[in-house]
């Protein structure tokens, strides 16, 4: 039995070396990767849509108050952000189906979440009293950020279970985060080009009523045409919906045609058996975890602070209404465009110094943004350094993260399927991160004395969209930043993560294969 058995361990050990070099050489299909960045378009549309267009649609176009507005920014994100550890914990205790344990997920989530977030937009009347206003857009927000959760922990998780290595999921990653880039950049372009037109001639109608030299009827006339461009406004934001969830739709599609589930190292792909509680506890005593969320968490809030004001600053405080939505697509090409010199940067000089990098590159550009007025040429250089930026943001701590999961399963071998915990966690801060930025923001603005609809504001209005839109960022800036500083995993003790991650499968697949033949030269 022993001379037969270890017969067997050798056959089984050289099968396992074998079946390690296949994939190292096999590594993930490009068409996989593909069709796996492509599934991270909705959530990036919906998300910056939501970011730089809802506290203008729901302030200047629903004729909301600023307080009740700052309610639905803050809660519903709160709501989105407290619901993805559940659904997180939710995907962890499912089962594996024929078409794997995340896509069907995906999938039966999408249709609520199209419907939720065209209805998102829509205004069901031209006057509405502000409790209905209120609970209407309230529970659509609450409703289409649940559903998007469905659909976005089960999807970032999926990056574990693509097969290959290490250098294989940073690749996939980078064609993801490539892909969720240009997705942010059509987005802004179909919601900004359907609706912008409505907001510039708005901003028109604002000039002509500030100018004591345009005769009165010239301004009786342009007041006749606000009400008329309101129902063409509100008409626009609707049809920018449809278009969005369509292609919602399309992608979700290519992600179940496209990508089939691989078993990753230390991972069955099963139903967890670990209480909740138990769970969270161990994802968030996690200490590279911890460093490495509240490094993303203060950046995110940084950058989606600068991202909901940008409409409002252009408008009100750097006169600059009519372009506002040109500019928002030139960042985000720029941002396109140079998420393969990041990844290219990354693979040059490790994870943690390409993030200060990019990161610090906000900073200049946010100070020379918020000194000036009316000056478009500095304004398209600068929201082109801006878009790099945002670039490293997307790219940095997504590849960043499994590398913090892989030190989890090294650390705790016995503690296996907890990647949707650790991804929805992540997806948690950045979440709240984003619902603090903008409810603080639009409450900042009612206090300071905003009014919905008005062509020209106060001082204080105008010192506050300054201040929100540089000053504050960059203070939060700079304190993820300390904290990316003490991530401790370096590219070396990543290598480190990556040789125990393969020592460990490899004895597992040997014990495997040692134990089933000695059973059978029992008998």
């Amino acid at each position: 039995v022993s001379s037969s058995g270890d017969h067997h361990a050798a056959e089984n050990m050289d099968c396992a070396a074998e079946n390690d070099n296949r994939s190292k050489a096999t590594g993930i299909p490009l068409s996989r990767k593909l069709c796996y960045a492509i599934g991270g378009m909705p959530y990036q549309m919906t998300s910056n849509a939501k970011g730089f267009f809802m506290q203008i649609f729901l302030l200047d176009v629903v004729k909301m108050g600023a307080s009740y507005a700052s309610i639905i920014l803050f809660l519903g994100r709160a709501w989105d952000a407290v619901t993805d550890p559940m659904i997180g914990y939710a995907v962890s205790k499912s089962r594996r189906t024929r078409f794997g344990k995340l896509i069907p997920w995906i999938v039966f989530s999408m249709p609520f979440g199209v419907v939720s977030y065209i209805m998102l937009w829509y205004t069901p009347q031209d006057t509405m009293s502000p409790a209905f206003s209120f609970c209407w857009y309230f529970v659509w927000c609450c409703l289409f950020d649940t559903f998007m959760s469905c659909y976005h922990v089960p999807y970032s998780s999926l990056n574990m279970f693509l097969g290959g290595n290490d250098r294989d999921r940073d690749s996939a990653t980078g064609y993801r985060m490539g892909m969720e880039v240009f997705a942010t950049l059509a987005g802004a372009a179909i919601q900004g080009q359907i609706v912008g037109m409505y907001h510039a001639k708005r901003s028109q109608v604002c000039s002509m009523q500030n100018d004591t030299d345009v005769p009165a009827a010239n301004h009786t006339a342009s007041l006749s045409d606000t009400t008329e461009n309101l129902q063409n406004t509100r008409k626009a934001y609707v049809t920018a919906a449809l278009v969005i969830g369509f292609i919602y739709f399309m992608c979700c599609l290519v992600v179940f045609l496209g990508v089939k589930e691989q078993l990753a190292p230390l991972s069955k792909l099963d139903s967890i058996n670990l209480p909740y509680l138990t769970g969270m506890k161990m994802v968030v005593c996690h200490i590279p975890y911890v460093k490495l969320v509240f490094g993303f968490l203060f950046a995110s809030l940084a950058f989606q602070m600068a991202q909901g004001n940008f409409a409002l600053f252009c408008t009100h405080a750097a006169d600059m209404g009519g372009s506002f939505q040109h500019l928002v697509i030139i960042l985000l090409t720029a941002a396109t465009l140079s998420t393969p010199l990041w990844q290219t940067v990354l693979v040059k000089l490790g994870k943690k110094t390409t993030i200060f990098i990019g990161l610090f590159t906000y900073i200049p550009t946010l100070i020379i943004i918020s000194l000036l007025r009316n000056s478009l040429p500095v304004f398209i250089i600068m929201s082109v350094l801006a878009g790099t930026s945002l670039s490293a943001l997307y790219l940095l701590p997504w590849s960043m993260l499994p590398d913090v999961v892989d030190d989890f399963k090294v650390k705790n071998p016995s503690c296996q399927d907890l990647e949707p915990l650790f991804y929805s966690c992540y997806v948690f801060f950045n979440k709240f991160g984003g619902g603090v930025a903008v409810g603080i923001s639009t409450l900042v603005l009612h206090f300071a004395g905003y009014k919905p609809g008005v062509c020209k504001h106060n001082s204080q209005v105008i010192f506050s969209l300054q201040m929100l839109f540089a000053p504050v960022p960059i203070c939060l800036l700079l304190i993820g930043m300390v904290m990316f500083y003490f991530y401790p995993i370096t590219e070396k003790r990543r290598q480190e993560i990556q040789t125990a991650l393969k020592k460990a499968a490899f004895l597992k697949s040997c014990s495997v294969g040692l134990f089933q033949p000695l059973a059978v030269h029992s008998k």
